[in-house]
């Protein structure tokens, strides 16, 4: 806990004398954080749809990808919700994101989620055999989360998701665990809807496994003595990537026909500066069609990801089921685009 009374309330008191004395955030925060957490998977969007409002959706999120934006929105759902998403992420990386959400009325609702970024097989190479060995290896990082939800009056809700994580290399792995917790509160200003949430607090990870073995000659200069003593190389502890989100989120005008959502974002993560992402959604033909909009990562100096865009289609079948399909563009600065597709079905 003192980790976490260190890293928000220091950073939202700079957000706040920043903005008092004029000075700008990239000027404010003078410690670069970049790079000093592990799992830095978890920080992945899921769902085409938050990702396509600029991953501004810890106000919004009311389906079963809130429990990687904001756990409490599961406690909107009304209906059993099972979420598929995939994406071919950066360098050649497969994303994919599961979760079911199973409401269960006044007592609040359940989810389970599954978050998975893998490679494909690579050649073993060595300073001696640099076009490979004939072996292959694999690397992969995995999230599995248990979620629950329940709204404490019509017009505040909480949620948390609990995660086993673990990151494998070959034959080398790290483990821990995190917790995600979040509150939805619908303010009396218009509807205007306030998200809070801070995701990965947990233990930190370190990397072990026998590719750490190595062969030890403890006496160099002697003759006669074992060369072959196996010792470990040691690596250092890394926290996950903790991150507070504070969103609002507000419907401008909505009927039978029309809605229109605008949401802004701020965030504090433990391994960069703060930022701001800001998104909208509009839903025509009865929330049939939805497009949407958002940019990321705003204020932040060096910031990688740009505008995004997506689409939805919501269609119900006469048996009751709801099917929704979405995709999502995320442009970067310097890396290549992303792609997002999402399929849902509520029952």
């Amino acid at each position: 806990m003192m980790f976490m009374k260190k890293c928000i309330p220091a950073g939202l008191a700079l957000m706040v004398l920043a903005g008092l004395f004029g000075v700008p955030l990239s000027r404010a925060q003078e410690v670069k954080k970049v790079g000093t957490s592990a799992a830095a998977f978890l920080r992945i969007p899921a769902g085409a749809r938050g990702t396509a409002m600029g991953s501004a959706f810890a106000a919004t999120a009311n389906d079963a990808s809130a429990m990687y934006w904001n756990a409490a929105g599961l406690a909107n759902l009304t209906r059993i919700s099972l979420l598929v998403d995939h994406s071919s992420w950066l360098a050649g990386l497969n994303y994919n994101y599961f979760a079911l959400a199973i409401p269960m009325g006044d007592m609040g609702t359940v989810g389970f989620n599954v978050a998975a970024l893998s490679t494909e097989k690579m050649l073993v190479t060595t300073v001696e055999q640099p076009m490979g060995t004939g072996a292959t290896f694999d690397a992969s990082s995995v999230a599995v989360g248990v979620a629950y939800a329940r709204a404490l009056t019509n017009k505040f809700s909480i949620g948390a998701n609990v995660k086993f994580i673990q990151e494998r290399i070959f034959n080398s792995r790290a483990i821990g665990f995190a917790i995600d917790l979040g509150t939805l509160y619908v303010t009396p200003f218009d509807g205007i809807r306030l998200g809070v949430n801070i995701s990965n607090f947990g233990t930190d990870l370190r990397m072990d496994g026998e590719d750490l073995n190595i062969r030890v000659d403890v006496a160099p200069e002697q003759e006669g003595n074992n060369q072959s003593v196996v010792g470990r190389l040691k690596t250092d502890d890394f926290s996950a990537p903790l991150l507070m989100r504070v969103g609002l989120a507000w419907d401008a005008f909505a009927d039978e026909n029309h809605r229109l959502t605008l949401a802004v974002e701020g965030l504090n993560p433990n391994d960069n500066a703060q930022s701001v992402n800001v998104g909208a959604e509009y839903a025509l033909l009865n929330n049939m069609l939805v497009l949407r909009g958002g940019l990321s990562e705003l204020f932040l100096e060096e910031r990688e990801r740009n505008f995004s865009l997506g689409i939805g289609v919501n269609y119900g079948l006469q048996t009751g089921v709801t099917i929704a399909a979405g995709y999502s563009y995320q442009d970067f600065v310097h890396l290549n685009s992303i792609s997002k597709f999402t399929l849902e079905v509520q029952f």
